[in-house]
């Protein structure tokens, strides 16, 4: 039997300790599965040498890049089964399956003995990940109420906070000292006192089945998006866009996913409400989100590569030097969290998002000996304060002009569209940069010279290999440029965010005196609001 909704004031304006014990597990959670994306970001030269059969023609970063694409499009792929599962199971108990699944994923990767069994086991550890965002906004947006949306989604954004800084120096950490199987290692401990956490720390919950699984939506995106990202990824070794392994499989992705569109307006209860987008604040937000993240996101997993490849640093060395820019996202984040609460966020993001693009401008600038500190800090930091200023206020404010019944569906809607365009994103700078690098034919014996000096004499000696890291540094610059232009375009869009305040209508649909609905989209409305 669904309970009635309790009144608005029913939760305190301030975030009390009942909801830190909450957001403590929720965090932990959530540490765990974006940790794994920064994790593997600065491991990506490493695979390369660990899993190329033959040193002298070494796997292209469009396939290695995969290892984060198959993780994010599984990530993306069972993020609407949140809601279904959660009637069906209780969120708690669907919490808890989602920690074991994330842990026995990376117990299963560490095992991995090429590239491809490293990609598929990536793809398990996916399938848990994705299910503790989603949940997690769940369970503390009903024990913190609508009230405190803003100050929730920085909490929220903590761990978003935390993995660009200490993923990639932990990651790099347990490679130089251990062996990339530690990346996954690590999380057995960890996944195991969340695991013990949950258990005592969430309350126990009555699962109430309610609405009926998209069967038919699930099997038309998730191969439709996987094939189509499957050919774009096979664009650089196929050297074009008309060969069979590329164009099959893109063109049956992208039938698919029109397939999936048309369709979805069809059942009451769809895997994607796409009906949401006649909200327009909602479909200006995800327009902004999606553009935004296939931008940043596709661009950020290069940093490290940049120093590890053209400068020579060791992992742990490129994990530091990335780190600049998760304390930049620290600063702002809870800022604009707050004053998300109290100001349009069409006077936030755009000013978060001119930072972003500056910043990446900045970065086709890169050489084989830029400065550390008198320039690429500094960029990376800027950068950093413009995300924290652009996330967590887009997502606040699309929430916020939905009604309680929609909460639940639009939260997910905007889930799966950041992780969708950050797959799209890292697939196809991959495909840019693995382009620009063939196009440099110093660029990778000069590479490869860092682990193997006598390659230095074939390409003539220092200055060879100097003038081939220039190219290498000059397929960065390129390809920053394109996401530096992608990520202008998403200042279109943001611009049309509202820039007025505007009320939230959260509770318009739900009353303090009502009784219980037998609607199953109200009854998933109060569970998460209440």
């Amino acid at each position: 039997m669904a309970t009635a909704p309790a009144a608005p004031s029913a939760h305190p304006d301030k975030i009390d300790a009942a909801v830190l014990k909450v957001a403590g597990v929720v965090v932990l959670g959530s540490i765990m599965s974006i940790l794994d994306i920064t994790v593997v970001n600065v491991a990506l030269p490493t695979f390369v040498q660990a899993f190329s059969t033959n040193p002298a023609d070494p796997l292209p970063y469009s396939t290695v890049a995969w290892t984060i694409t198959a993780y994010t499009l599984a990530l993306a792929t069972v993020i609407p089964l949140t809601g279904w599962a959660a009637d069906r199971f209780g969120t708690r108990r669907l919490y808890m399956l989602a920690l074991t699944l994330f842990t026995l994923g990376s117990a299963l990767c560490a095992t991995a003995d090429s590239i491809g069994m490293l990609i598929v086991f990536r793809v398990l550890q996916g399938l848990g990940g994705g299910l503790l965002m989603p949940l997690g906004m769940t369970i503390l947006t009903k024990a913190a109420g609508p009230q405190r949306m803003g100050r929730l989604m920085a909490i929220l954004g903590v761990p978003m906070l935390l993995g660009p800084i200490f993923g990639p120096i932990l990651g790099g950490w347990l490679i130089d000292h251990y062996s990339w199987e530690w990346i996954f290692l690590i999380n057995l401990p960890i996944g195991a006192a969340a695991v013990g956490y949950a258990w005592f720390a969430l309350p126990k919950d009555r699962p109430e089945p309610s609405e009926s699984f998209d069967v038919v939506g699930m099997l038309l995106m998730s191969p439709g998006l996987a094939a189509f990202l499957y050919g774009v990824s096979s664009i650089p070794g196929e050297g074009t866009f008309f060969s069979a392994k590329v164009g099959v499989p893109a063109t049956v992705g992208v039938v698919m996913l029109v397939a999936f569109v048309l369709y979805s307006f069809r059942p009451r209860h769809p895997l994607l409400d796409l009906r949401l987008f006649a909200n327009r604040n909602l479909t200006v937000a995800t327009v902004t989100m999606f553009l935004f993240a296939a931008s940043f996101f596709g661009a950020l997993f290069l940093v490290p590569t940049y120093f590890q490849l053209v400068r020579g640093e060791l992992p742990v060395d490129s994990g530091w030097l990335v780190a600049p820019q998760g304390v930049g996202a620290m600063v702002t984040m809870p800022i604009a969290g707050a004053l998300a609460d109290r100001f349009p966020v069409g006077r936030i993001a755009p000013f978060g998002l001119v930072l972003i693009v500056g910043g990446m401008f900045a970065l086709t600038q890169v050489t084989a000996d830029t400065s550390y500190w008198g320039y690429l800090i500094p960029v990376l930091f800027v950068m950093g304060l413009g995300m924290g200023a652009t996330m967590m206020p887009i997502m606040t404010s699309a929430l916020k002009t939905l009604t309680s019944h929609q909460v639940a569906r639009g939260s997910t809607l905007l889930n799966i569209t950041q992780q969708v365009a950050s797959s799209i994103g890292i697939a196809v700078i991959s495909v840019v940069y693995t382009n620009m690098l063939a196009q440099k034919p110093l660029a990778g014996p000069a590479i490869a010279s860092w682990r193997n000096p006598s390659i230095a004499d074939q390409i003539g000696g220092p200055a060879g290999v100097a003038q081939g890291l220039g190219q290498a540094a000059d397929a960065f610059g390129d390809t920053f440029l394109v996401a530096a232009v992608l990520v202008t375009l998403t200042l279109v869009p943001a611009l049309l965010l509202p820039r007025r305040r505007e009320p939230s209508h959260l509770l318009d649909d739900v009353s303090a005196s009502a009784a219980p609905s037998d609607d199953p989209d109200l009854r998933a409305a109060n569970r998460v609001l209440h």
